[in-house]
């Protein structure tokens, strides 16, 4: 029976897509009747070679069936575009967290990014969130059939003898009908609906937290996920349409909130001033819309430059607020930050001052951001400075900031340099730029052209034509073709490898250019031959008219 699939959606390693099997179409993550698909899985031999096995173990051993999935080890690729990659023994791989993510990252180098990843026997529904995580995308119920074999109730939570279960626990067809089975069944197909429906929003990472805190190896396998920082940050989305949950210490370790603090430090060109203000975050964002912040730039009226400390993202710079993630967070406010947070947070703050020094440093804090100030200035060597004697929007502590401000020149240059280098990696010569426009509705002009267009949903710049012309990153290089709708990936011939999803983009080549948001990273849109590359915006003809 063929097999088709498609990648629809990508949040971090985890996608959806459709499978169509036989004429029948499918939403994965999910689960099907291999043995149906696959027939000869039934009769299938030297399948079983273990994941740690030697190269010289896997070549002898490892052979690929006919009229079947392709069967793929972390030592030996395989899986065709928009076909099916096997990965046997996965199961195996969940008692070991260290090398769970080992073998993951070898094998998404080897296998082609839009085949199909099949995880046999693995799926529950307690686990089937890490699998989608992951990266997989097609399970059979062998496992949970095992379970109930066993006498054993799969739920998100756990597996649990049956007889544990009260009555009136689920009322699911298969309860109903004390059919076993049939629960484990439908628990697994409405678990990978959860988190169908989780990718969609782009809160897979959110629901993880949730699910992996009633297996310590889940937790394990997503922190070692963070620390494997070139896989998985290549993977994470720029931006995302729905607000970033920290709910949990393991937010501060998301590649978003890293690979923002990296661009803070490595790429983020601040204005030039002598003097820097440290000021609290505000849950409502961006900043400057809250009353507290108001205040405050009122109070510094320019004479120095903004940055705030907040958790779990660490150094804002205040022309950066409304950019994702620092404009589209929410964090549980207790006014407490744990010694690992403090230290965390210091850290990026240390990096960032030593990066982008400053004649005077202006800690207008208390509490948590207060200690992790102090602990960054004496790191740096840095004489701080305190203006809180309160509540930082008390009269007395704005009074204090006003004093400790006084004699200083104001000057109040536009965010555009800064976000520019935060964004593209490059430093512009922005003199004549303007950020005109009402709220929700900027852009930044030069005369009277358009540059860029800000996204008020992301607060990333959409450079036009014109504005590309400032920058000379960013290209995803296409065939010789004038894009007519977006651009496939086949099309793609060669992409900057700083591209990652829901970046801003110029697509170049012999017969066209086009502005556009990339919709795979760099290293997928060149590896793919299927799926939109770049959702584009405008096109415009390059060929030479006879």
């Amino acid at each position: 029976m063929s097999m088709q699939f498609d990648v629809r959606g990508r949040d971090g390693l985890a996608r959806s897509g459709t499978v169509t099997i036989g004429g029948e179409s499918f939403a994965t993550p999910c689960p099907v009747e291999m043995g149906e698909v696959f027939p000869s899985l039934s009769v299938l031999g030297h399948a079983n070679v273990p994941l740690s096995a030697d190269l010289e173990f896997v070549t002898q051993y490892f052979v690929q069936p006919e009229g079947g999935p392709a069967l793929v080890h972390p030592l030996q690729g395989g899986g065709e575009s928009g076909g099916c990659a096997l990965v046997a023994n996965w199961h195996t791989a969940l008692a070991n967290p260290r090398k769970y993510v080992d073998y993951l990252s070898s094998l998404r180098e080897r296998v082609a990014p839009d085949a199909a990843w099949y995880a046999p026997a693995s799926a529950l529904p307690s686990n089937a969130c890490l699998l989608a995580c992951t990266g997989f995308d097609l399970f059979d119920f062998t496992a949970v059939d095992l379970m109930a074999a066993r006498g054993l109730f799969c739920t998100p939570e756990g597996v649990f003898p049956a007889a544990e279960i009260e009555e009136g626990a689920c009322r699911c067809a298969g309860c109903e009908s004390g059919d076993l089975r049939l629960h484990n069944r439908l628990a697994l197909l409405a678990e990978c609906a959860t988190v169908r429906r989780f990718i969609a929003r782009g809160q897979v990472r959110e629901l993880m937290e949730m699910r992996c805190r009633m297996d310590a190896n889940a937790v394990s396998v997503m922190r070692f996920i963070d620390q494997e920082y070139h896989m998985a940050e290549a993977a994470a989305p720029i931006v995302r349409s729905v607000r970033m949950l920290a709910n949990s210490s393991e937010s501060m370790y998301r590649p978003e909130i890293k690979r923002f603090a990296d661009r803070v430090v490595d790429r983020y060109a601040p204005p030039r001033s002598d003097v820097v203000v440290l000021l609290p975050c505000a849950a409502r964002k961006p900043y400057s819309a809250s009353q507290s912040h108001q205040k405050y730039i009122a109070t510094v009226a320019g004479r120095a430059h903004e940055v705030i400390i907040t958790s779990p993202i660490g150094v804002v710079p205040r022309e950066l607020e409304a950019v994702y993630p620092a404009g589209h967070y929410d964090v549980p406010v207790t006014g407490y930050w744990d010694r690992e947070e403090c230290a965390f947070l210091s850290e990026i703050l240390v990096r960032y001052l030593k990066a982008h020094p400053y004649g005077r440093v202006i800690a207008h804090l208390e509490g948590g951001a207060l200690a992790v100030a102090e602990m960054a200035a004496k790191e740096c060597g840095i004489e701080l400075e305190r203006t809180c004697t309160a509540h930082p929007t008390s009269p007395a502590s704005l009074r204090s900031l006003d004093e400790a401000l006084a004699g200083e020149r104001s000057m109040r240059p536009p965010p555009i340099a800064g976000m520019l280098a935060w964004q593209f990696g490059e430093t512009v010569a922005t003199k004549g730029m303007q950020v005109k426009g009402k709220p929700g509705r900027q852009a930044v002009f030069k005369g009277k052209t358009i540059l860029f267009n800000i996204d008020a949903g992301t607060g990333l710049y959409k450079p036009t034509f014109e504005g590309w012309e400032y920058l000379s990153g960013y290209r995803v290089e296409i065939d010789n073709f004038v894009p007519h709708g977006d651009v496939l990936a086949p099309g793609v011939i060669g992409a900057d490898p700083r591209v990652r999803p829901g970046d801003e983009v110029l697509v170049v080549g012999p017969a066209a250019m086009a502005t556009g948001r990339a919709m795979m990273g760099a290293a997928e849109m060149t590896r793919s031959h299927r799926g939109v590359a770049v959702k584009v915006r405008k096109v415009k003809s390059t060929e030479r008219q006879p």
